[in-house]
């Protein structure tokens, strides 16, 4: 390629980036025209003197218009002053604004709110006829529904028992899922095993989707020396690598951004696969949120967005955390798609999941998708509720927008049979949280391991100060008289 042919490529990719009116498929076709018409010209341009040909280039870009007009007519230059007559400054920041010459201001009362897409309603009726559901993309099959609500039911029990386990001091912390199971369990059976999740801290209906164990469950609660991270981790901080689930960071909305970078390195991979954020609509008022939204839409990442809108924030409620519609109405604002859903609708759930994960994949561009849904524990086991919202407000949504319940509904599940899987899941999730009691711990000083390749003076000198601790505490009479052990 000669150097006027270079030359004019890196003028025509100048064009097609710059900050000039006109679309960009217009300024693109209209660089490479013109471009080849002047070389045609010149008989290829060898008869042309690099100054002279510099100047007819900046002087034609100063005053020429890559406008629908001038693409089609010849170059000549009655034309381009047509052309510029008719020329639209488009600014950078936002190419695609009309002009006008009426002064209004978008009101944030007139923006229409986002609806939430739904399958069942409360009493758990399907909302479509049986024929428009066999219809119905991505309805999920017999079997699966099935296997969503027995793992609801599961989750359920665990957490019902390590809730009380904290509460007799057999662990130090737990967070339960309590009315949050079909937007939990619903995403994750939309999700495939292979997609990477970055989780906030009440995802373990996604662990226990993928296979993770009542066992592993209490082993990582009660600090086992033999599970995954040897008991460094505090209870509820789940990862499982085989499972693609990032480790559960404490740091609200951390996970965001993170999952955001794990995207992008999908896309530059071309994997068939995503990435699943998880977070609350206390965590969207954190900075990290705004952050990862905008580099997931300016990169185009394949990341969805999972966002549980349970209506408390701790202890915030939503009306004090913002003023808009929800979260589901900002990704506008970042030029990215949206959805909203029941998130206590186990069905919707499911299909609007699989059918974002699609379109994800499809597109490689992220989706936000808010699923509605009500907080009915507390929010940890540090937490009362009852300090910032009444009985009556939790008893109401307990009772008419139970997600376990409305989907037993639809399956006409027998309530017999339903006792006897609790109480199977309770006898297996005891035995899983006595032997992880009886399983030794990790000495001590080992929470200094593992976590800096060189450890730093400050740590260094805290551990010495526990091994001091340690040795005198061994050497201390026991009420016997004896050294204790």
């Amino acid at each position: 390629m000669s150097w006027r042919a270079r030359l004019g490529r890196c003028i025509y990719r100048g064009w097609e980036w710059g900050a000039f009116g006109g679309a960009v498929t217009e300024r693109k076709t209209w660089a490479q025209s013109r471009f080849s018409r002047e070389r045609s010209a010149r008989g290829g341009g060898k008869s042309v003197g690099r100054q002279r040909w510099w100047a007819r280039r900046w002087a034609s870009e100063a005053s020429e218009v890559p406008s629908a007009a001038a693409l089609a007519a010849p170059a000549t230059t009655s034309a381009v002053q047509e052309a510029a007559a008719r020329r639209e400054v488009h600014f950078p920041g936002a190419l695609l604004a009309p002009y006008t010459c009426r002064l209004a201001f978008e009101e944030a009362t007139a923006v229409p709110i986002i609806p939430a897409y739904r399958l069942l309603d409360e009493q758990g009726t399907l909302l479509l006829s049986a024929a428009e559901a066999a219809a119905l993309q991505h309805f999920p099959a017999a079997e699966t529904v099935r296997r969503m609500y027995s793992t609801m039911v599961s989750l359920n029990v665990m957490d019902a028992i390590l809730y009380a386990a904290q509460r007799q001091g057999r662990i130090s912390f737990y967070m339960t899922t309590f009315c949050e199971e079909a937007a939990v369990v619903g995403s994750a059976a939309a999700l495939h095993h292979d997609d990477e999740v970055f989780a906030q801290y009440r995802e373990q209906g996604v662990l226990l989707w993928r296979g993770y164990t009542f066992q592993d469950f209490c082993d990582q609660c009660c600090g086992a020396r033999d599970e995954p991270a040897r008991g460094h981790q505090m209870p509820i901080h789940y990862g499982r690598r085989d499972m693609h689930f990032h480790t559960v960071s404490s740091t609200l909305a951390t996970q965001i951004p993170h999952a955001v970078g794990a995207a992008y390195a999908l896309k530059m991979d071309a994997a068939p696969r995503i990435a699943a954020c998880y977070f609350g609509e206390g965590a969207a008022s954190e900075g990290d949120f705004h952050a990862a939204m905008n580099f997931a839409a300016t990169l185009e990442c394949p990341v969805l967005f999972l966002c549980r809108n349970n209506g408390y924030a701790i202890s915030t409620p939503a009306s004090e955390q913002f003023r808009g519609d929800g979260i589901a109405r900002r990704a506008a604002g970042y030029g990215m798609d949206a959805l909203r859903c029941d998130g206590n609708d186990a069905l919707a759930v499911y299909v609007a999941v699989r059918t974002a994960r699609e379109r994800v994949l499809r597109t490689q561009r992220p989706v936000l998708l808010e699923m509605l849904t009500y907080r009915g524990g507390h929010h940890s086991t540090s937490d009362d509720s009852s300090r910032y919202r009444s009985t009556e407000e939790i008893e109401f949504f307990m009772q008419h927008a139970d997600p376990v319940a409305r989907l037993r509904t639809y399956l006409a599940v027998d309530m017999q049979a339903e006792r006897q899987a609790r109480e199977h899941d309770r006898e297996r999730v005891l035995e899983a949280l006595g032997r992880a009691e009886a399983k030794p711990r990790e000495p001590p000083l080992d929470m200094f391991t593992d976590v800096y390749a060189q450890l730093p003076p400050h740590l260094i000198r805290q551990r010495e100060s526990l091994r001091a601790h340690l040795e005198r505490m061994a050497a201390r009479p026991s009420p016997s008289g004896t050294a204790e052990p």
